[in-house]
């Protein structure tokens, strides 16, 4: 082991995968709030610019913020899903195209 606690080049995560994975979170939650945004003003947005009957107010309100947040989930998966599975070696037992 090296001073700083790794294991030095044998089987920890590289610098570059760690700042690799930290991008990928970071893009699967902003385009995430930002679709989340989109479907919520979408669905809730007449509710709040039009004067509505307050049951169909609430209806759109109440549904516009659980398909925001069901969107939120599955986007922010989805992304972190695919990500890794581009992250992994298309041959097995390779761990890089020099090898």
């Amino acid at each position: 082991m090296d001073e700083h606690g790794g294991t030095g080049s044998g089987g920890g995560r590289g610098q570059a995968e760690r700042d690799a994975i930290t991008v990928e979170i970071g893009y699967a939650l902003c385009s995430a709030a930002f679709a989340t945004a989109v479907v919520f003003g979408a669905v809730a947005g007449p509710a709040l610019l039009f004067a509505l009957p307050g049951a169909v107010e609430t209806v759109l309100v109440r549904g516009g913020g659980v398909l925001a947040g069901v969107l939120f989930a599955v986007r922010t998966v989805s992304v972190l899903v695919r990500f890794r599975r581009a992250a992994q070696p298309s041959q097995p037992g390779r761990t890089s195209p020099d090898s």
